[in-house]
This record gives C-alpha cells, sequence and structure tokens, in this order.
C-alpha cells in the first residue's frame, strides 16, 4: 500500500511542478508582451505627433536629458533633448501636410527596461510651401524611466545615398 501512496504522490507531484513551471513561462511570456505593447504605444505616439507636426508630443517620447542622441538623416548628431527640442520647434512651424507612413515595424524587449523598434519610413510634407518628399530606416533604443518607455537614441539614414557619398566596396550590397 505504501508503494501505491508513493507512486501517486510521485505523479501528483511531477504534475503540479510542470503545472508551476508552465504558469511562470506564461507569465513570462504575458509581461513580454505586455512590455512589447507599452512600446509600441510610445513608438505610436511619436509617429503620431511627427503627422501632427506637434513638437511637444514627439519629444514627449524622447528621454528629457542631456545626453540623448539622435543621429539625425541628413548624417549629422544632435547631443541632448534640448537642442533637440529647438531644432524641431523651429522647423515644425514651417512644415503642413505631412503624410508620414512606417513598415516592417519590430519591436525587440532586450529586457525589463530596455527596447528598441526598428522600421523603415516613408513621408510627405509641405516645407515652406514646397513639397518634400523622404524615405529611410529608423532604430530607436527604449529605456523604461520611472515607469515610461522614453527613448534615449534615434538612429535614422535615407534608404539612397547622394551619388557624391562615396560607399566603401566592403559596404556595399554584393
Amino acid at each position: 500500500m505504501t508503494k501505491y501512496f508513493t507512486a501517486a504522490f510521485l505523479i501528483i507531484l511531477t504534475f503540479t511542478v510542470s503545472g508551476l513551471s508552465q504558469t511562470s513561462a506564461d507569465r513570462a511570456v504575458a509581461l513580454a508582451k505586455e512590455r512589447e505593447a507599452e512600446v509600441g504605444k510610445a513608438f505610436e505616439r511619436l509617429i503620431e505627433g511627427i503627422r501632427q507636426a506637434d513638437v511637444e508630443k514627439v519629444m514627449s517620447v524622447y528621454h528629457k536629458d542631456d545626453r540623448t542622441l539622435f543621429f539625425n538623416y541628413n548624417g549629422t548628431a544632435t547631443i541632448g533633448w534640448q537642442q533637440m527640442y529647438e531644432n524641431r520647434k523651429s522647423s515644425y512651424e514651417k512644415r503642413s501636410n505631412t503624410s508620414l507612413e512606417t513598415t516592417g515595424v519590430r519591436i525587440e524587449i532586450l529586457s525589463p527596461t530596455s527596447a528598441y523598434v526598428s522600421c523603415k519610413w516613408k513621408q510627405t510634407q509641405e516645407f515652406e510651401g514646397k513639397l518634400e518628399q523622404s524615405s529611410g530606416r529608423m532604430t530607436l533604443v527604449f529605456k523604461r524611466i520611472d515607469g515610461e518607455w522614453k527613448v534615449l537614441h534615434l538612429h535614422t539614414s535615407p534608404d539612397t545615398f547622394p551619388s557624391a557619398v562615396m560607399v566603401p566596396a566592403s559596404e556595399k550590397d554584393q
């Protein structure tokens, strides 16, 4: 009789332990999906702000810090939230009818407090009354700060380079 109780106990214990680990795994997956959704909402707020030429909405997504780093579409770098705020404010005042499309949006959660978003984008707008079109790729590095996902770094680049830009042979598509 003791053998039967021992066998029954081991069977119950096995199912209980596997059930607990499955529950833990399910919780981890659910938490990762929740973080991904939060980062996605922050990214969408940024895109919506660009479409609306709303500098306050756009800059609310970035970490308000002197070390926030922007690698700009034109190959320059801007260091610091305040400088980018001023740059965007003066530029957005001259913009209208902005259309922005993103494709291939990829959100990667790297840890409970870090993530990145990458995508391709295509934008048209009127700037000082003249139609402009551009497209490129973008990567944003996010960090969870005080319960909110904030961008610490933006890297954006054009899809095509002017012919004057020398691309080393090792960097060309083979």
